[in-house]
């Protein structure tokens, strides 16, 4: 079963699908492809969308993370990354929608601004991508990418902020399912994989790291994506990352 994988590297819906693929030992080919330049290029292969990460398996081609998802228990059916049980499994699609779009927009809303504001940490996120130019040259040429994403995701800082003041309670709906049960458990869903992806790309930038890390949720994520890359130093505005110091604060004196 041949399989190619087109990806951004330090995206979080990618990295959740190559958790999949890999929890289903479904070996696969990775592109690896530049932010916005992507669309052009997964538009020419005349894949269902422009975003990654898009798949090409078993003579399909299929884009988004919950299509995949779905379609790898399709093709590959264990191990399950949906449960059999009908309301087990309404939970865990609820979940991944819930991680996919929710979660995933803030987090992706958060790390552009504070790209915005720094581009170099850029080249902590490529790892080993072969992107067919200089790391140091992908990140010197950067802006019209970075100021294409911040306008095709519809970013400001009003946003930015309202979204930051959102987190804690993003956090406490996660640490609510790993308790329930429904995330964390000896079988890993597709659920577990979207959002630790998510939380994942969050605790790459140091004004959220040390919230995040320490509580269930990080934990959770550490443990479904160990080796995410990236990493970007304090940029945001002190005031933003207030309500998030509070949680922090009322965690230690819990």
């Amino acid at each position: 079963m041949e399989t190619k994988l087109y990806v951004i590297p330090g995206s979080h819906p990618v990295r959740a699908v190559r958790g999949m693929l890999e929890h289903k030992r479904i070996p696969y080919k990775r592109v690896d492809l530049m932010p916005v330049v992507s669309r052009g290029v997964l538009k020419a292969l005349r894949f269902p969308g422009v975003t990654v990460p898009s798949i090409r398996i078993d003579g399909r081609k299929i884009t988004g993370s919950r299509e995949i998802s779905k379609a790898l228990d399709e093709i590959r059916p264990e191990p399950a990354l949906f449960p059999a049980d009908p309301e087990r499994r309404a939970a865990v699609e609820e979940a991944e929608l819930w991680g996919e779009k929710e979660l995933s927009d803030a987090t992706r809303r958060i790390f552009w601004n504070a790209i915005k504001r720094d581009k170099d940490p850029l080249r902590t996120y490529v790892g080993d991508a072969k992107l067919g130019v200089p790391v140091g040259l992908a990140v010197a040429t950067a802006a019209p990418i970075v100021a294409a994403e911040v306008r095709i995701h519809g970013i400001d800082d009003e946003r930015v902020r309202d979204d930051l003041a959102g987190f804690p309670s993003y956090l406490d709906r996660i640490d609510a399912w790993i308790a329930d049960g429904l995330l964390g458990g000896d079988e890993p869903n597709a659920a577990d994989f979207q959002i630790a992806a998510g939380v994942g790309l969050a605790m790459t930038l140091q004004d959220l790291r040390p919230v995040i890390a320490a509580r269930p949720a990080g934990k959770h994520s550490k443990r479904f994506v160990p080796d995410y890359p990236g990493d970007v130093p304090p940029v945001l505005p002190r005031e933003w990352l207030q309500p998030l110091q509070r949680e922090a604060d009322l965690s230690g004196q819990a």
